[in-house]
C-alpha cells in the first residue's frame, strides 16, 4: 500500500505555527503520517509553559498520526511525565518516538530512529536514560539488529555523505558528521534517511549498495535528505513530503543520476576494519515493538512476533544495567534471578551466570538467512564461550576451587530471540561426568529420547544443547563434551531443564525457578560490575 509521508525539520516549541499549517496541507493531501526531525520542544523556558498546556490539553490540535524523537534539548519534564504516564503518547496524534527505537506503522513503514548527539565519553554501554539527547556507540550499534529499515531517523549526519556527490553543501554551519551513524545506515540501507541541519536543506544524489548474496539481481537505494528548522533564518526548505510503499521491491537497475554508496562497509568502531558480515546481511526479523509508538494505538500494526522482546537492545524493555559487554555480533548480560549466588563459588565473589545473546533478533542461529551473518554470529557467541571459560581458568589457578562450565541452549522455530546461558561449575563435577550423567538421567526420567554426542555442533534448528567444559588446560577436544537432545512434536520438552539439572547438581533446589531469585537493581548493578572487573582481561570488545 502506497503511503503520503511528511517529514518536518525541528519546531523549537512553535507548536501554534506549525500545526496549523499541517492541518492545511493534511486537507489536500491526506497523509499518512508526519515525522518531525530534531526538537519538537525548544530548550526549556519557562514562556513555553503555556504553549505545552495548549498541547497537551488539547487546544493545539495535531490533526494525524504524527511522531517525534529527541535532537540536541532534553524534552520537558511535563513532556516526560506525560509520556511515562501514557506509553509514549502526549497528547491525541502525537507519539514520542524514543531515542533508540524501531517501529512498523499500521502502513507497514518500517522505521528505525537514533535521536541525540554522539556522547564520546561513554566509552561502551547503552544509555540509560530514554530522554536526554545524547547517545552512545552501542547505541548505534544495537540498531543494527532490526536489519533493514523504510525510514531511518537521526540528529547527526553519517560521515562521508558528501563523498562521492557533485550537490554543494549549503553555506551554512557544517552539521556533526558521525562515522557510527554511517555505519548504521549502511547496514539498514533504508529507502530514506533523514536529518537535520538548522540553517539549510541538503538532498544528496540517491546512492545504491552492492548486491547482497540473497538477492543478487536487486540493488538497494538511499535517499539522503537533511531538512532545516521551522522559522529559521534563511528560509530554507523545512519540510519534505513524498510516497512510499514498503512492499515494493529493491530496483533491477540502477535510475540515472545515482551514485555508489559514500559510506563504505562499515567499520568497526574498536578495531577500524570494515565488516561485510554487517554491510550486507539482512535477515528476516521479527523484530519487536520496541517503540514506545509500535504499540497501544489503534493505528499501529502488531509485527509478526511476540509482542515484546527483552533481548533487542533497540527495545525500551532493555535491562541496560545488566550489560556487560557489547560486540559485533553479539552481547552479553548478567541473568535474572541468577542460579548461583555471590557465595556459591569460593573463587568468585559474583554469580556468573551469564547470558550470551545474538544482535539479530532471530528465534534460531540457523534461522538468520544471511550466511556470512549466521557464520560470523555463531563464532563470536563460541568467543564469548571461550572468553569467558579463560577467565574462570585464570581465577581459579592459586589454589582456589578449579571451576569448569556448563553453556546450554535451547533452539526453536517458535521461539522469540535465541541465547545461550553460561554458568560456572566445580571443575571436579565436570571430570567426573556427573554434569553429564545429570542431564542422561534427567531425559530418560521424563521420557526424552536420548541425548547424542555431538562435537560437531550441528543438528538442526529444534534442540536443545550443552557444551560441558572440564576447566582444564588440556586440547579443547579432550576438555569438552558437547550433547545434544533433538526436539520433535513426540515429547513436550521443559524450556527450564537446564537450570533445573543444573540447580539438582549444586544443590541449590530452592533456586530453580529464576522469578524466586530476583534480585533489588542495586545487587543486580554490583553484581555485573563485579563480573566486568574480572571480564575486563578477557573481553574482547575492549580491544582496540
Amino acid at each position: 500500500m502506497t503511503s503520503k509521508v511528511i517529514v518536518i525539520g525541528s519546531i523549537n516549541g512553535k507548536f501554534v505555527e506549525v500545526f496549523p499549517k499541517l492541518t492545511a496541507l493534511h486537507a489536500k493531501n491526506s497523509f499518512s503520517l508526519a515525522i518531525v526531525l530534531g526538537d519538537l520542544f525548544a530548550a526549556p523556558n519557562p514562556e513555553d509553559d503555556e504553549a505545552i498546556t495548549n498541547l497537551l490539553n488539547g487546544t493545539i490540535r495535531i490533526p494525524f498520526h504524527t511522531y517525534f524523537s529527541v535532537g540536541q534539548h532534553p524534552l520537558p519534564q511535563r513532556i516526560v511525565g506525560k509520556i511515562e504516564k501514557d506509553a509514549g503518547e502526549v497528547c491525541e496524534n502525537l507519539y514520542f518516538l524514543g531515542k533508540r527505537t524501531t517501529l512498523t506503522t499500521s502502513e507497514g513503514i518500517k522505521i528505525v530512529a537514533l535521536g541525540g548527539r554522539l556522547d564520546a565519553d561513554i566509552a561502551v554501554g547503552l544509555s540509560e536514560d530514554k530522554y536526554l539527547p545524547f547517545y552512545t556507540n552501542d547505541d548505534a550499534k544495537a540498531l543494527r539488529g532490526a536489519n533493514s529499515a523504510d525510514l531511518l531517523l537521526t540528529y547527526e549526519w553519517p560521515e562521508s555523505i558528501q563523498r562521492g556527490s557533485e550537490v554543494a553543501l549549503p553555506d551554512s554551519p557544517k552539521p556533526s558528521q558521525r562515522l557510527e551513524i554511517a555505519n548504521l545506515c549502511s547496514v539498514l540501507k533504508p529507502r530514506y534517511h533523514f536529518s537535520n541541519s538548522s540553517h539549510a536543506f541538503y538532498e544528496r544524489e540517491p546512492f545504491f549498495y552492492e548486491p547482497t548474496e540473497k538477492d543478487p539481481s536487486a540493488r538497494r537505494i538511499t535517499r539522503f535528505l537533511s531538512l532545516a528548522d521551522f522559522g529559521n533564518d534563511k528560509k530554507a526548505k523545512w519540510l519534505y513530503a513524498f510516497s512510499i510503499n514498503p512492499a515494493d521491491p529493491p530496483p533491477s537497475t540502477i535510475p540515472s543520476g545515482t551514485t555508489a554508496s559514500p559510506l563504505g562497509a562499515p567499520l568497526s568502531r574498536r578495531d577500524g576494519k570494515r565488516s561485510h558480515s554487517e554491510s550486507e546481511h539482512q535477515p528476516f526479523s521479527r523484530f519487536s515493538k520496541t517503540g514506545y509508538s509500535s504499540h497501544q494505538h489503534k493505528r499501529a500494526r502488531p509485527p509478526p512476533a511476540p509482542s515484546e522482546c527483552f533481548f533487542c537492545l533497540s527495545s525500551p524493555n532493555i535491562q541496560t544495567h545488566l550489560i556487560t559487554s557489547i560486540a559485533t555480533d553479539a552481547y552479553l548480560t548478567t541473568a535474572r534471578g541468577p542460579l548461583p549466588t555471590a557465595s556459591t563459588f569460593r573463587s568468585l565473589d559474583f554469580p556468573a551466570h551469564i547470558l550470551i545473546i545474538p544482535l539479530t533478533h532471530s528465534p534460531t542461529l540457523t534461522s538468520i538467512e544471511e550466511p556470512e551473518a549466521r557464520e560470523n554470529t555463531l563464532t563470536e557467541m563460541h568467543r564469548y564461550r571461550r572468553s569467558l571459560q579463560n577467565m574462570l581458568q585464570a581465577i581459579s589457578v592459586d589454589g582456589e576451587q578449579p571451576l569448569g562450565a556448563v553453556t546450554w541452549e535451547v533452539s526453536r522455530r517458535d521461539g522469540v530471540h535465541t541465547h545461550w546461558q553460561f554458568l560456572p561449575v566445580s571443575a571436579q563435577m565436570a571430570q567426573k561426568g556427573l554434569i553429564e550423567a545429570a542431564f542422561r538421567v534427567e531425559a530418560e526420567n521424563r521420557k526424552y529420547p536420548k541425548f547424542e554426542d555431538r562435537q560437531d555442533g550441528k543438528g538442526g534448528e529444534d534442540l536443545f544443547r550443552v557444551w560441558i567444559w572440564r576447566g582444564s588446560s588440556k586440547d579443547e577436544a579432550e576438555n569438552e563434551k558437547c550433547l545434544l537432545l533433538p526436539l520433535t512434536s513426540s515429547f513436550r520438552f521443559d524450556i527450564q531443564l537446564g537450570r533445573r539439572v543444573m540447580a539438582k547438581l549444586l544443590g541449590l533446589e530452592d533456586r530453580m525457578e529464576w522469578r524466586d531469585c530476583t534480585q533489588t537493581q542495586e545487587d543486580e548493578v554490583k553484581d555485573a560490575e563485579a563480573f566486568k572487573r574480572a571480564f575486563k582481561g578477557f573481553d574482547f570488545s575492549l580491544e582496540e
